[in-house]
C-alpha cells in the first residue's frame, strides 16, 4: 500500500471471480507510474479485447505523514502513482477513444483532498487528478469521450487488514463507478462521491464576490468586503477555466 514491492495476487483473484461469473478478464501488472508500462497496459487491453471503450484510474498508494515530516520523496512517489499513472494510462488509451469517436475515463479522487494533518502527499495527489480529469474533459468533449471523477468511501486493503462492516463494503461504490463508466452517462468534468449507501456530487465553485468601483483596489477593500467576497448565495458552477474567466470579467464588459 506504500508502493514498495508488488503482489499479483489481488488482481489475478478478480480475474479468477470473473472468468468463473461467465466473462472474460486479464491481469496486468505493469507499473502505471512509468510511460512504457501504462502503453503496454493498453496495448495489451487491445491486443486482447479489440479497443478500449474505458479506462477507470484507480492505482494508488498512501504513506501517511504530515507536515513537514512528508519529504520530497514522499510526495514525489504520491505524484507518480496517483497523479502520473492516471495521466500516463489515460494518454495510451486516448488515441484509441479518438479514432473511435468514443470513450469514458473515470479517474479515482477521495475525500481526502479535503485535507487531515497527516495526509499531505495523499491528499495534494488526489487534488492534482481533478485538475487533470477537468482538463481532459474539456479535450475529449469533440471526441466524444467522457472524463469524470468518483471519490470512493469504503473499506479497502489500503484501509488496513481485515473486513469492515457490510456498510463500508466496495460494493456500495460499484453503481457509481459502472454509471460514470457507461455510455449513458451524461456529464463530463464532474466529482461524486460514493460510498456507505450514499451518493452526491461534489463540486468546485466560485462565489459572485465583490467588484470594486473605481481606482485600485487596496487591502483595506477587501477587508471591508470580506463578507461579500465569501457570499455564498450567489455562487457559479464553471464548466471550465473559459467560463470561470468569462463570469469573473463579466463586470468589465459594457
Amino acid at each position: 500500500m506504500d508502493g514498495v514491492g508488488a503482489d499479483a495476487g489481488p488482481a489475478a483473484g478478480v480475474v479468477g471471480e470473473i472468468v468463473e461469473a461467465g466473462g472474460v478478464a486479464i491481469a496486468d501488472t505493469n507499473d502505471v507510474s512509468t510511460v512504457e508500462g501504462a502503453q503496454t497496459l493498453v496495448d495489451t487491453a487491445v491486443a486482447q479485447f479489440g479497443r478500449v471503450d474505458v479506462v477507470i484510474n484507480n492505482a494508488g498508494i498512501i504513506r501517511w505523514a504530515g507536515f513537514p515530516d512528508a519529504d520530497e520523496e514522499n510526495l514525489a512517489r504520491h505524484l507518480a502513482v496517483h497523479v502520473g499513472g492516471s495521466f500516463n494510462t489515460t494518454r495510451a488509451a486516448w488515441p484509441h477513444m479518438v479514432d473511435q469517436g468514443y470513450g469514458r475515463v473515470v479517474m479515482t479522487t477521495s475525500s481526502g483532498l479535503f485535507g487531515l494533518p497527516n495526509n499531505t502527499s495523499y491528499a495534494t495527489a488526489k487534488g492534482a487528478v481533478i485538475g487533470l480529469a477537468r482538463s481532459l474533459a474539456t479535450a475529449g468533449a469533440a471526441h466524444g469521450i467522457k472524463v469524470n471523477c468518483i471519490a470512493p468511501g469504503a473499506f479497502t486493503r489500503m484501509a488496513g487488514t481485515g473486513s469492515g462492516p457490510d456498510e463500508m463494503s466496495p460494493d456500495l461504490v460499484a453503481p457509481m463507478a459502472a454509471f460514470l463508466a457507461h455510455e449513458d452517462c451524461p456529464v463530463t468534468g464532474e466529482i461524486y462521491a460514493a460510498g456507505f449507501g450514499r451518493f452526491a456530487r461534489i463540486f468546485i465553485a466560485s462565489t459572485e464576490g465583490y467588484v470594486h468601483a473605481s481606482g485600485e483596489p487596496t487591502v483595506e477593500d477587501v477587508a471591508a468586503h470580506w463578507d461579500a467576497i465569501n457570499d455564498e448565495s450567489g455562487y457559479d458552477i464553471p464548466a471550465d477555466l473559459n467560463a470561470w474567466s468569462a463570469a469573473f470579467t463579466a463586470h468589465l464588459r459594457p
